[in-house]
This record gives C-alpha cells, sequence and structure tokens, in this order.
C-alpha cells in the first residue's frame, strides 16, 4: 500500500505540472500564437506545429499520468519535451533555474524514469486494466526513447539562431 501511495503522489505531481504547462502552451497568456512565436525564436521549425505539439503532448502526458494509463510511455513522452527543453532554452544557462538553468528539466527527467521504473501502481488505470509495466529495463527504455526521440525531432526541426555577437 505504502509503494501504491508513493506512485499515487508522484503520478499526480507529474501529471498536473505536465497539465497545466501544456494548457498554458495552448491557452495561457499569448495562447498558442504567442508559443509559436516564442518557438520561433528558439529555432524550432515549423513554429506553429511545434507549438502545437509541445502543448497538446504536455496535456496528454498528464492526463495520461493523472488517470495512470500505459505510464512508461507517457513517461518516454515527457522526457523527450524535457529534452527538447533542455537543448533549446535551458542548457546554456547553467544548472540553477533562477538563471532559467536546466535544473527543473533535470528533476522531471529524473523523476519520470524513476516512475517508469516503478510502474502506475494499482491505483491506476494500468492496475485496473492488469497492465504491468515496469522495472529497471521499462524505465531505460522510457529514458531512451525520450532522448531518442527529442535528438530526432531535434535534428530535423530546429535551427538555432545564430548569435549576433
Amino acid at each position: 500500500m505504502d509503494l501504491d501511495l508513493a506512485q499515487l503522489v508522484m503520478r499526480l505531481t507529474l501529471g498536473s505540472v505536465f497539465l497545466a504547462h501544456g494548457w498554458n502552451h495552448a491557452y495561457g497568456p499569448g495562447g498558442l500564437d504567442g508559443t509559436a512565436g516564442w518557438f520561433e525564436s528558439l529555432g524550432l521549425r515549423p513554429p506553429r506545429l511545434q507549438a502545437a505539439v509541445s502543448a497538446y503532448l504536455e496535456m496528454a502526458v498528464g492526463t495520461a499520468l493523472l488517470l495512470g494509463l500505459l505510464v512508461p510511455v507517457a513517461a518516454a513522452a515527457g522526457i523527450g519535451v524535457m529534452v527538447t527543453a533542455y537543448a533549446t532554452v535551458h542548457r546554456p544557462n547553467g544548472f540553477f533555474i533562477i538563471k532559467e538553468g536546466y535544473e527543473y528539466v533535470f528533476v522531471l527527467t529524473a523523476a519520470l524514469t524513476a516512475l517508469a521504473m516503478l510502474g502506475a501502481g494499482s491505483w491506476s488505470l494500468d492496475g485496473v486494466l492488469d497492465i504491468d509495466l515496469s522495472g529497471w529495463a521499462v524505465g531505460v527504455g522510457a529514458l531512451g526513447s525520450g532522448i531518442l526521440g527529442a535528438v530526432g525531432m531535434l535534428a530535423v526541426c530546429w535551427r538555432p539562431p545564430l548569435d549576433d555577437d
């Protein structure tokens, strides 16, 4: 029961964060157009498509985590978003989030990897449907899939702006 509760707390926390973040990208100040403009400034092409995919993928990840449905798949998608954020926004700024560094995306990536290893727990749709996706190999698979997905997308769609210095 303690493990089920811990898995539930992790899923609800991470799911809420991803759902809120995606919602903000799609419907917050500036909406999808504002997110697309920001993504264009980062060099993500085509910016409107990238903004929509990011926003709706984050909301899908959040929803899947909240429900506990195919948690390692959702974790892999969330990891992909975090690796993309690391590469496009946070990496050049160092570690600390106070300076827009990668501390936040690093913690979310580690938590998603750990959750993929633990699985959704019995208090989830995975538990109700008797879907047991857990273990170190599942966690490593989620991490690797997320990284590979992000690297592939960045290779095809990211053209960082040149510094004017």
